[in-house]
């Protein structure tokens, strides 16, 4: 996790160039995702939820809200560059494989990418 501190955290400027929710049990965050649309195609740069608070159904909720805003946004298609562990979530929420992306945290690692058809494309 520490090698992805970066990646995993949240500029202040981003607050006013992306879309962002946190999901919340009782009070205390479990979980965040984040889109940033540009023209039509969103990227996720981040869904992560806390390792105790998965199965809960928290992933889902908070990636079906992913799809929605973007797609109200305009985009046609979400792109997801997935830690290798989380990729079989996304290819079960109905995202389709597209190579592979190279890590922004750790030199030589390759992740999946992945993308999803947003409604109305």
């Amino acid at each position: 996790m520490e090698a992805c501190r970066r990646e995993l955290s949240i500029d202040p400027d981003e607050m006013i160039s992306t879309s962002i929710a946190v999901a919340e049990d009782y009070g205390k965050i479990v979980g965040i995702a984040q889109v940033k649309v540009v023209g039509s195609e969103a990227d996720l740069l981040k869904l992560f939820v806390e390792p105790t608070a998965l199965r809960r159904g928290i992933g889902r909720a908070l990636f079906i809200w992913a799809t929605d805003i973007a797609a109200s946004m305009g985009a046609d298609r979400l792109v997801i560059e997935a830690d290798p562990d989380a990729a079989s979530f996304y290819r079960r929420m109905g995202a389709q494989d597209r190579g592979f992306a190279r890590s922004g945290s750790i030199a030589g690692r390759l992740l999946p990418r992945l993308v999803k058809d947003l409604p109305g494309a």
